[in-house]
């Protein structure tokens, strides 16, 4: 059987019967083959370039979220200190992750402007500015003085830029997502959108190993002096690799024909909300346990067992690099069987696993050894969280047309983070330094994941 015509019987195209001439002129980019399904009137990209696209999408996703994944980490690790001294680790900790939250408030903002952008003008020329947002903002944190040197200035200036960061990630993942979702056969959405997930715990683990090879090699008070803006001020170079790569990829065959035809969305954001509004609802809930217990993973266990434990910090960054880069591994397996088995039965799935793993987490963190440690983060990230954000980048896209697929993914993707995983590290850290014990964090963790369950079993999908 042609491969493009496999499940035509469930896909729908919203933007009409594109010209086929136009979807196969890739001018001034890489030249990419494209097939037509002449029953569903969707244009895809040949195999072979259809593994180039998402190769290229993954790398610029790593780098977006290496300068995220870098402020995150050093949230953790360093902001406490240097801008936020406390004489309770716990205190200057809350403070830190506020500015953290800051960045997740701002994400919807660019959701909305890129989204708009993208839908109206084009997807890769959104990406192009969101990455020299992202990375110039990043670029400038690494040059913010200490607390110690411009006082109250210092946390301004860091919470000015991490707005700045939360602005270009915001436009950036729904562009980046839709890019490779156009460009993909429906019957294999999952697994090329999971490979650009792919580049978010890759962005993570860049960052951990440059901060914990920099602060093995020097004493705690040059670090936390000097040392730890190291990473932040080579993300230049990163995103320089990351817009050459952007500059070669070529506007998706869905878009093209849509401009071609003039029917682009006037107003993508206001119609995505007009008609999609409970897509829009469903995909927020559904979205708030995977990014707030990606948090829980990668952000406050560092927090928890660094102040609360007295580990060494190296112990569980270790710990989150092993179990980020399983996650890089496991991420396409679960896209692909999400392809075979169903989008939503592979996200409930992963969800209700979080739920069961909450309080045997944290039992494996107590324990202080390395090896339990690694197992808890392993868990997490890469079962746990790799099943549910394996099949979510073609779940969450194949509830919008293409005339406002950019918008209503950014709608999604940009606000659920605010509720889970902009808050999860907050809720978290005043929960454990009300109540002294983690609990009350592991009813939390459980009942997001429920909350985030019932969203999904309501949500449905179509491939269009």
């Amino acid at each position: 059987m042609d491969n493009n015509k496999k499940r035509t019987d469930t896909v729908q195209d919203f933007s009409n019967t594109p010209d086929a001439g136009l979807a196969a002129s890739h001018r001034n980019t890489v030249s990419t083959s494209t097939n037509v399904s002449a029953s569903a009137g969707i244009v895809t990209t040949n195999d072979s370039d259809m593994r180039k696209v998402a190769f290229a999408s993954c790398l610029g996703n790593m780098v977006e979220y290496y300068d995220f994944g870098l402020y995150a980490v050093a949230t953790a690790l360093v902001f406490n200190t240097i801008f936020f001294p406390s004489t309770d680790p716990l205190v200057g900790s809350l403070a830190a992750f506020v500015t953290f939250f800051v960045g997740y408030c701002a994400r919807p903002i660019g959701g909305i402007i890129f989204g708009h952008f993208g839908d109206k003008f084009g997807r890769k020329k959104a990406l192009l500015i969101t990455m020299s947002i992202m990375g110039l903002g990043t670029f400038a944190i690494g040059l913010v003085p200490s607390y110690n040197s411009i006082g109250i200035f210092a946390p301004i200036l860091l919470v000015a830029l991490r707005l700045a960061q939360g602005i270009g990630i915001g436009g950036e993942y729904g562009g980046g997502m839709v890019m490779v979702i156009e460009h993909a056969r429906p019957e294999k959405r999952g697994f090329y959108s999971a490979l650009v997930h792919a580049g978010v715990p890759a962005g993570i683990v860049l960052p951990i190993v440059l901060l914990a090879g920099i602060s093995s090699v020097m004493s705690e008070a040059d670090f936390l002096s000097w040392g730890w803006r190291i990473p932040f001020l080579i993300s230049i170079v990163l995103v320089g690799i990351g817009l050459f790569i952007r500059f070669q990829l070529a506007e998706t065959p869905a878009f093209r024909s849509l401009q071609a035809e003039g029917k682009t969305a006037e107003a993508p954001v206001v119609e995505a909300v007009r008609k999609h509004y409970s897509s829009i609802l469903l995909g927020i809930g559904s979205k708030i346990a995977e990014s707030g217990l990606f948090n829980i993973y990668a952000v406050f266990a560092i927090t928890y067992c660094m102040t609360k434990l007295g580990m060494p910090r190296q112990v569980i960054l270790n710990g989150v690099l092993i179990g980020a880069a399983l996650e890089c591994v496991m991420l396409p397996l679960f896209g692909a069987l999400s392809d075979r088995i169903g989008r939503r039965k592979v996200y409930i799935g992963g969800l209700l696993f979080q739920a069961v793993l909450a309080y045997p987490f944290f039992m494996m963190l107590n324990t202080g050894d390395v090896t339990w440690i690694c197992a808890a983060l392993a868990m997490g990230l890469a079962l746990g969280h790799g099943s549910v954000y394996g099949a979510q980048g073609a779940y969450f896209s194949e509830l919008f047309p293409a005339r406002i697929r950019y918008s209503g993914l950014s709608l999604v993707q940009q606000i659920g983070p605010v509720l889970g995983g902009g808050i999860s590290p907050i809720i978290a850290t005043m929960l454990l330094t009300q109540y002294g014990s983690y609990g009350y964090v592991v009813a939390y963790m459980i009942a997001i994941a429920v909350l985030s369950s019932g969203c999904a079993f309501l949500l449905k999908a179509k491939r269009i």
